[in-house]
């Protein structure tokens, strides 16, 4: 029994950096949601269909904003009609929300938390950091 813990245990710290690298580690705001940095997402963007821990993107910037450039696979959700879309938005995956450079995607971080989405991360300065840190956008 003692062997099967040891085990368990190797096995639960080996995993752990997956699971650091899929998920923010940041404490959450009062509106409960985390802040996620440029490179946090980035990582996790760019282990793609093969995370560990399956995630969403949403844009929630307006039409033309997102076809002048957008994170590859992100959800075109514009903040002024995230409330009535939320269905829209999985509840059983992490979510990185990005706008600009991160006011926008801070109150719809706070909405989606204040509808029961426990895994929602606000993408800090937005597409304009993602695009200064060198990461692909499409348009």
């Amino acid at each position: 029994m003692k062997s099967i813990l040891t085990i368990m245990a190797v096995v639960g710290i080996l995993a752990l950096p997956a699971t650091v690298t899929a998920c923010g580690l940041s404490e959450k705001t009062a509106e409960g949601y985390e802040n996620a940095t440029i490179e946090h997402a980035a990582k996790h963007w760019g282990q793609g269909e093969a995370s560990p821990v399956p995630f969403a993107i949403i844009d929630v910037r307006t039409p033309e904003e997102y076809a002048e450039g957008h994170v590859k696979g992100a959800k075109l959700i514009p903040v002024s009609e995230l409330a009535d879309r939320l269905a829209e938005v999985p509840k059983d995956r992490q979510v990185y929300v990005y706008c600009h450079s991160g006011k926008r995607s801070a109150r719809a971080a706070a909405l989606l938390a204040s509808h029961g989405y426990g895994k929602v991360e606000n993408v800090l300065g937005g597409i304009v950091a993602w695009q200064a840190a060198g990461h692909p956008v499409v348009k």
